[in-house]
């Protein structure tokens, strides 16, 4: 276990937050290593008081991992960092069954099925070395081969999708989990925030383990509190609906301000003599619209907040307020009006894209807008754009830049595995799941992180995330990008002799549940 000097440690919980194995526990506000330890060393690159140490010899019964660059020393009875590798009686041996896909629904890719996954199969190393499986069977006539590893990817991040209207952050605004950044907001897409986390940058900085471990809570369905810089704060589960600021919202919008006035027309026309539907991009104002001319009205003289892009469409500003807009109270969402054309008594209904909130006002004589009671039609029109709209929810890609072992293991001649996966010969595959290959250089994918089996994703200090994939292709084309043949086996004598279990997939390539295969 690591020595703490009681003299430096200042009790500020980091190393206990951040130990991959949970190694490190607060007494009396000081930091105390447990057996559990096994030498990551990640304890003493984070401390900012140096207060912890190794012991100059390690135990006699600890069995050095050799399977990462971490070389974890790992006790009797217990897992290296990656969760993957545990000392029985002195021998590493991979704490999961190698799983092995099933697929219910009709088999599209008959040949190019992978044989086994990378769940369970462990890690090549060295890189020169074969991948822990080199898997060949004869499907429907045809020799397969499936190639298999768990990789630590240090080029890895993830893409979280956050379908609601509300404000989360400005696009660029770094985003933090307990004050540490973890990656930040991209551009907004079409009713959904998207934020960026992880990263090879940030995996590699000062605030790379708590990255990676956000991934992984993230990859394996674990609820993370995250606080965007001068933003919202955010609990994020992956499948849930968000919670931002202590509410959930219920609906993402069904379209933006001005989409959602052209769907809807017909209903808002008989609301009021104008209709302003708020939202942070484009806001839509009935009459000037399009779609409000296309059903006779003419222009009420109402100027709404924001700068002007075409006809009934105007630019929005992102905030805390109606709709996910910076507009605070109904009235402010008008700029101005027009005399000329507006007459006190006039009408104007005030709603947002998901039909959450509605405001129905009347002009004063003195300019004043007066609230008054949601009639009928309002709540008719309301309900017709909530009907439309989506529960809000959370959904997570995963992103890995495949190199090192995660190619050598498969081919001693890596660019032709490149060639082969871009060209079709090679299907890439991550626990089964299909992948979405990232065009041009090296092997990039992205993988929804829902279609994984549960708990297949994990962390090393270095920092990377742990994750599967498999190669699957012709024997032909195995010995074309040369492989490594002398290691091939098939499959019915790996599965004799390893633990396993069946990982059932739909025809949709959803990941069916009910498994509860890995929880590492």
């Amino acid at each position: 276990m690591v020595i703490v000097d009681a003299q430096r440690c200042t009790g500020c919980k980091l190393c206990a937050r951040e130990c991959p194995v949970g190694a490190i526990a607060m007494e009396q506000k000081l930091a105390v290593s447990s057996d559990a330890c096994v030498h990551c060393r990640l304890c003493i690159r984070l401390c900012p008081h140096e207060a912890m140490a190794f012991p100059e010899a390690m135990p006699d019964q600890s069995v050095r991992c050799s399977n990462c660059p971490v070389s974890c020393e790992i006790l009797p009875g217990f897992s290296g960092a990656c969760r993957r590798y545990k000392n029985e009686d002195g021998m590493l041996r991979l704490t999961a069954p190698l799983v092995v896909p099933v697929h219910s629904g009709p088999r599209r890719q008959v040949v190019l099925d992978p044989l086994v996954t990378g769940v369970g199969a462990g890690t090549t190393a060295p890189c020169f070395n074969p991948a822990p499986y080199v898997v060949e069977d004869t499907i429907d006539g045809v020799d397969v081969v499936t190639v298999v590893s768990e990789v630590p990817f240090s080029y890895s991040g993830m893409k979280l999708k956050v379908d609601t209207n509300a404000f989360l952050g400005e696009e660029g605004a770094r985003i933090r989990r307990d004050g540490r950044v973890v990656g930040r907001v991209e551009t907004e897409e079409y009713g959904s925030k998207m934020l960026a986390l992880g990263g090879v940058n940030t995996l590699h900085g000062a605030s790379g383990s708590t990255a990676a471990r956000t991934m992984v809570d993230l990859c394996n369905g674990r609820r993370v509190e995250i606080k965007i810089e001068n933003g919202a704060r955010v609990a994020v589960e992956v499948g849930r609906p968000p919670m931002i600021d202590g509410v959930e919202p219920d609906l993402m919008r069904v379209g933006c301000g001005s989409a959602t006035t052209a769907m809807f027309a017909p209903y808002l026309q008989a609301v009021a003599d104008e209709t302003i539907v708020l939202d942070p991009d484009i806001t839509g104002l009935l009459t000037e619209h399009a779609a409000g001319r296309a059903l006779g009205l003419h222009w009420s003289g109402v100027v709404p907040v924001g700068a002007k892009s075409t006809a009934g469409r105007y630019f929005g500003t992102a905030g805390a307020g109606i709709g996910g807009t910076d507009i605070l109270v109904p009235a402010g969402a008008v700029a101005r009006v027009d005399p000329a054309a507006t007459q006190p008594g006039m009408t104007l209904f005030v709603t947002d894209t998901a039909g959450e909130s509605g405001f129905l006002l009347r002009l004063l004589d003195d300019g004043a807008w007066e609230p008054l009671d949601l009639t009928p039609e309002a709540l008719k029109a309301m309900a017709v754009i909530r009907e439309n709209g989506q529960q809000t929810r959370v959904s997570a890609l995963l992103v890995c830049g495949a190199g090192g072992s995660a190619r050598s293991g498969v081919t001693k001649f890596p660019i032709k595995l490149n060639e082969a996966v871009h060209d079709g010969r090679v299907r890439l595959t991550s626990g089964g799941a299909d992948v979405f290959l990232y065009p041009g250089g090296g092997i990039t994918f992205m993988v929804n992180v829902e279609h994984l089996p549960p708990g297949t994703v994990t962390w090393v200090p270095t920092p990377a995330l742990v994750a599967p994939v498999e190669y699957t292709m012709t024997r032909k084309v195995y010995a074309a990008v040369e492989g490594h043949l002398d290691a091939l086996r098939r499959r019915g004598d790996v599965l004799a002799e390893r633990e396993h279990v069946t990982f059932t997939r739909g025809a949709a390539g959803e990941a069916a549940t009910g498994h509860g295969l890995l929880d590492r």
